[in-house]
């Protein structure tokens, strides 16, 4: 495990947070796509189409049994509903654009109109998609398994809300969220402001340029959100990774520190990550029919 987070630890000059169970660990974005790379060349997937076997009797069984249990979902699932993932190309007007040279704080500070159009554009992209049967799956395991006796977290790196839609309450979302906005100098939400030409608006407080309510390349995740996730992750006895690659920081490191306090984990991927070798159980194929046949395998139509 150790040598795993090594490797996913960025190279770049990061900012470093304690985590209570692995240590140090950067707590702004960062990405690994070579550590995939090397994954994929190197560990072949001994794992099989869900669609052509029955799902892990033990795996029913713990589930249906669960006290704590923890999801984390990546762009995988959102994906499904048709919404690009952040490093897909871009179409259009924004095809000579790199996304990870767009959301960053400098970005917005040398040219703010540009950014708030390109998250324009990625708003009308979310508007557009429907949350798609994983969704709706992981709301029903909420409502089936957070109780009075048992507790459900859903952790999203996802910033489009689809899980909202779906109905899933339960959630922390690392990355903000892409229909909210925010005031850029004093770090506060904003609802409201003056519907003039002014691209980005204003501030009605104090002025100062608005900007999306998500996290961007350079920045810290919020200290609440961030200690909340690592508590999920400390405390659960079943832990969910769906739909993410397992290479950005710091929610790569969460389905180690679940399996660190030896919690079940399953993954849901149809790609091999570099959680893959470390999974209790591992569903090869997309969310949306893994998750809907899961729940309909433990509780029937």
């Amino acid at each position: 495990v150790d040598s795993i987070l090594n490797k996913l630890r960025p190279t770049r000059q990061s900012t470093q947070t304690r985590c209570p169970v692995l240590g140090s660990i950067d707590t702004g974005i960062s990405t690994g796509q070579e550590i995939y790379q090397d994954i994929m060349n190197n560990h072949s997937s001994q794992i099989s189409d869900p669609c052509g076997y029955d799902l892990p009797v033990e795996l029913i069984r713990s589930l249906r049994t669960a006290r704590q249990v923890a999801v984390l979902t990546g762009s995988g699932i959102s994906a499904e509903s048709g919404i690009p993932t952040f490093r897909e190309a871009q179409t259009g007007l924004w095809a000579r654009y790199d996304p990870q040279e767009l959301a960053t704080p400098q970005a917005f500070r040398s040219n703010p109109r540009l950014v708030w159009e390109w998250y324009t554009w990625r708003r009308e992209l979310v508007s557009q998609a429907e949350p798609n049967p994983g969704h709706i799956a992981l709301a029903e395991l909420e409502k089936r398994l957070g109780g009075t006796d048992s507790q459900f977290t859903l952790i999203t790196q996802n910033v489009d809300g689809l899980h909202q839609r779906a109905g899933s309450q339960a959630i922390i979302e690392l990355h903000g969220n892409i229909m909210r906005t925010k005031c850029f100098n004093e770090d506060t939400p904003v609802e409201k402001w003056n519907d003039i030409d002014d691209i980005p608006p204003h501030c009605p407080n104090c002025g100062g340029p608005l900007r999306p309510d998500v996290v961007w390349f350079g920045e810290n995740l919020p200290p609440d959100t961030l200690q909340s996730s690592w508590d999920t992750a400390q405390t659960c006895d079943l832990f969910f990774s769906i739909g993410t690659s397992i290479l950005v920081e710091p929610a790569a490191s969460l389905p180690y520190i679940a399996l660190l306090q030896g919690a079940t984990i399953i993954e849901v991927n149809p790609s091999a990550t570099p959680l893959t070798e470390q999974a209790t159980y591992v569903l090869r194929g997309p969310a949306g029919k893994i998750l809907p046949r899961l729940v309909q395998a433990i509780w029937g139509k």
